[in-house]
């Protein structure tokens, strides 16, 4: 069956089509032109941040984020165990070594005594990376990178419009990273930004996304640089998607109100904000009881037309991360168990209502069943 509640898709209801239309007029359509600037400061201002710079994606934004911090060859940064994989390769992209910490039950989000536990003399920089919406313990992370003099690194993809303490993630690292790629709440078609504090940050990170041309003199290059520049056409999307961003949130907010609702009385845990945090619900995700039910439910769902999709595998369980394998076991349980629900502001409540009966009858049909695991989807369906 084809599936009839994607499990997100891009609301595009401004000035989208006016501001491409203004591209295509003006044939700025590159890397230059008058919505890039637009959009970085009105970004900028948003989170509240002296700079921010357009790139072409979110990976490449910690890619750059790293190489303007000069991470590279020997150097140990700690990431998260359960992100998304590109967290992890930005970091291997430099030659340095990513180490995987677990994660917090509660919360989801890295755990800092974990992250304490890892830092070795080779520790350069801590990444944390907002899952799901959902902020880090920023002030404990903030605390352990001064002690051990440490870059703080914010992988905000997730997390734009979410607050620590009443401030914008994004804001409290040395330098920090988003994506809108075209499931994020902001999105771009393929976009991201690093936003720093820091002047001479800045200043580096613009130098490598445009091949390392100096600003005073034409087509010289004083360093290896990278293509990493974000077009014109892809700043306009990102202005009007800008635009409309509180009510954007708002609804994802009253998403994730209806959605904890309907679970409050099931063994379904949703993945709700916890104190001194105001999450973004980029995903609405809930945990299974038992791991063998996760992919059942979502191929349950699949046949009643909704889309879903797992929480991330933990990186370090994967071939390439997989070398002196350490086990980390609170991701791990989560990675089994979790499962991303539609989440996006354009979803009805009436859809909401429908996902979460099914999800309720599912978890009823396969508590009460004493057939095998293997056997209850089929009995549901028929």
């Amino acid at each position: 069956m084809e599936n009839r509640i994607p499990v997100y898709q891009p609301t595009l209801l401004g000035n989208e089509r006016k501001y491409v239309n203004e591209c295509l007029d003006s044939t700025w359509i590159s890397s230059k032109g008058k919505f890039i600037a637009e959009f970085e400061n009105a970004f900028a201002n948003y989170i509240n941040v002296e700079h921010a710079t357009t790139v072409c994606n979110g990976t490449v934004a910690i890619h750059l984020a790293l190489l303007a911090l000069g991470i590279g060859s020997g150097d140990e940064v700690i990431v998260p165990t359960l992100t998304y994989i590109a967290s992890a390769n930005a970091i291997a992209y430099t030659g340095a070594k990513p180490v995987f910490v677990d994660s917090l039950a509660d919360t989801w989000q890295m755990n800092p005594a974990d992250v304490r536990a890892k830092i070795t003399p080779n520790t350069r920089a801590i990444m944390a990376v907002h899952l799901y919406g959902h902020p880090c313990d920023m002030q404990t992370l903030k605390e352990i990178c001064k002690e051990y003099d440490l870059f703080l690194i914010e992988d905000c993809a997730e997390a734009i419009g979410s607050l620590y303490k009443n401030q914008h993630v994004g804001t409290f690292g040395d330098i920090s990273t988003f994506s809108f790629f075209g499931n994020k709440t902001i999105t771009t078609g393929e976009g991201g930004m690093v936003v720093t504090n820091n002047y001479y940050l800045y200043e580096r990170a613009t130098h490598f996304k445009g091949q390392g041309l100096d600003k005073d003199r034409q087509y010289w290059h004083d360093i290896i640089g990278y293509n990493y520049r974000m077009t014109n056409i892809c700043a306009a999307i990102g202005l009007a998607q800008l635009e409309q961003i509180d009510s954007f949130l708002s609804r994802k907010i009253e998403i994730a109100a209806l959605y904890k609702e309907a679970f409050k009385n099931s063994e379904i845990s949703f993945h709700a904000e916890h104190a001194d945090v105001n999450s973004s619900y980029w995903m609405c995700s809930i945990l299974v009881p038992k791991p063998y039910q996760r992919d059942l439910l979502c191929a349950y769902l699949a046949s009643q037309g909704i889309e879903t999709r797992p929480l991330f595998y933990p990186v370090h369980t994967m071939p390439m991360y997989a070398n002196g394998f350490a086990k980390h076991a609170v991701a791990e349980d989560l990675g089994l168990r979790g499962i991303n629900l539609p989440s996006y502001p354009s979803l009805s409540n009436e859809q909401i209502r429908f996902i979460t009966d099914a999800i309720n009858i599912f978890i009823g049909e396969s508590k009460s069943t004493t057939l095998s695991k293997h056997k209850v989807l089929d009995k549901i369906l028929n």
